[in-house]
């Protein structure tokens, strides 16, 4: 008996609390319920897109909601605290019960779940599956399955543990339709492949690679100015120990200017006599 009551009766205990939470806070658009048990209190996590029709004026709603948790289930000291969702897309009961609300208005099937889909690995997971099975076509057909994926998700071992899923039922004129809607979020790490590099590290590895092809090519043309500086320098001290090349060219230039002079002299008294004739 004290084995049924840990092992079993336990756990559905916990499936029973799970269930009358989704039914009673459907239209809070629940996502994920966590209970946890420890000796002083049992702690209730909620997920929802709407923390305040939990929450209500006041915490009017969801002291009553624990009010009745403690008269139903018989739990002692119930806390329940409400978080609000960023990723819609990202959790599977919200998907599925989007998908099923789009299959019960009339909608094609196929185009509903790739349209999910596309939706999910818009938001960065890593993988996704939705299955629809069940009176797909018209009254009197028979039961189909369709199934859509793309990334990665594995499908036994401890891994399945990090998939996040959950499954509803479409009930249309046709019949009862299933959901399956399993996600694997964005950043989960798994045994048996490699953590993803961050796009921050990445950037900065390019950062430092462009850093040192910079240096490299810098070093080179500092070589050739250094190459460059003693030549000049050689060539000046060459011209000082030549005295002999200075005296020569100073001679020469003050020639040539003399030269010059006698030329604008005689162009000038040309100039007048063209005047006068």
């Amino acid at each position: 008996m004290i084995y049924t009551e840990k092992f079993i009766g336990e756990h559905f205990s916990r499936y029973r609390l799970m269930k009358y939470l989704e039914n009673r806070l459907e239209r809070a658009g629940l996502a994920n319920v966590d209970i946890q048990r420890t000796p002083v209190m049992t702690r209730i996590t909620l997920q929802a897109l709407n923390p305040a029709r939990i929450i209500g004026k006041r915490g009017r709603l969801i002291g009553d909601l624990t009010d009745e948790i403690r008269q139903v289930f018989g739990i002692e000291n119930p806390q329940i605290s409400v978080m609000e969702v960023r990723e819609p897309f990202l959790e599977p009961r919200i998907v599925a019960r989007k998908a099923a609300r789009q299959i019960e208005m009339g909608k094609k099937v196929r185009a509903v779940l790739h349209f999910c889909l596309r939706e999910i690995l818009a938001r960065g997971a890593m993988g996704a599956e939705i299955v629809a099975a069940g009176k797909i076509g018209a009254k009197g057909a028979r039961a189909k399955r369709l199934h859509v994926s793309a990334g990665y998700i594995p499908k036994a071992g401890d891994p399945v543990q990090l998939v996040r899923k959950a499954h509803l039922n479409a009930n249309t004129r046709s019949g009862v339709i299933g959901i399956l809607v399993r996600i694997v979020p964005p950043g989960t790490v798994f045994p048996d492949k490699p953590a993803p590099v961050k796009e921050e590290k990445a950037a900065g590895k390019e950062e430092k690679k462009e850093a040192v092809e910079e240096k490299t090519t810098a070093k080179p043309k500092e070589e050739s100015k250094k190459e460059e500086m003693p030549k000049e320098k050689e060539a000046t001290e060459k011209e000082e120990k030549n005295p002999v090349k200075k005296a020569k060219e100073t001679e020469n230039a003050g020639e040539k200017e003399p030269e010059k002079k006698e030329e604008a002299v005689s162009a000038e008294k040309e100039a007048p006599l063209e005047k006068e004739e």
